[in-house]
């Protein structure tokens, strides 16, 4: 049981640039600034890459989260997987893929997550925790779409 949704994003980006740019520490942490979403052990700044993780420490939904991911899969520009090691959450896995398409680049995320607590983590789930979780996802995409590509340099 659990969440699963997919989020299918076009830019006029080149591939590697996106492929970069999604795993940028910087650029997720400035994507949810409001959320005042930080990284504060393993990897905190630049990119990260295959075996690595880090901790995040946010509010989400007015609650303090703090939540450690690691990258379980990698191959360069073409995918790359996150998925918790330690959070707030009975399972959480993201995947990236990109593809050229007609001179954009295709990012197709795919989550699939599981909130603890049975029948009332799974009630949770449904009414709250999808529709805000794909919110997340849009932000960070908006974000990448606006100014952090300009100033984005690998």
């Amino acid at each position: 049981m659990g969440v699963y949704f997919e989020c299918v994003t076009r830019m006029t980006v080149d591939r590697a640039v996106l492929f970069d740019l999604s795993r940028s520490i910087d650029a997720h942490a400035a994507s949810l600034a409001r959320s005042r979403e930080r990284a504060v052990a393993g990897v905190t700044t630049g990119l990260i890459s295959l075996d690595q993780q880090v901790t995040w420490r946010a509010w989400h939904l007015g609650l303090p989260i703090r939540m450690t991911s690691r990258i379980t899969d990698m191959s360069a520009p073409d995918l790359f997987v996150v998925e918790q090691v330690r959070g707030p959450f009975r399972s959480f896995r993201h995947a990236y893929e990109f593809e050229e398409d007609g001179g954009e680049t295709v990012m197709t995320e795919r989550v699939e997550f599981a909130a603890p607590f049975g029948v009332l983590g799974r009630a949770v789930e449904r009414l709250v925790l999808a529709r805000y979780m794909f919110g997340l996802v849009r932000i960070r995409n908006e974000y990448l779409l606006g100014d952090a590509l300009v100033s984005f340099d690998g």
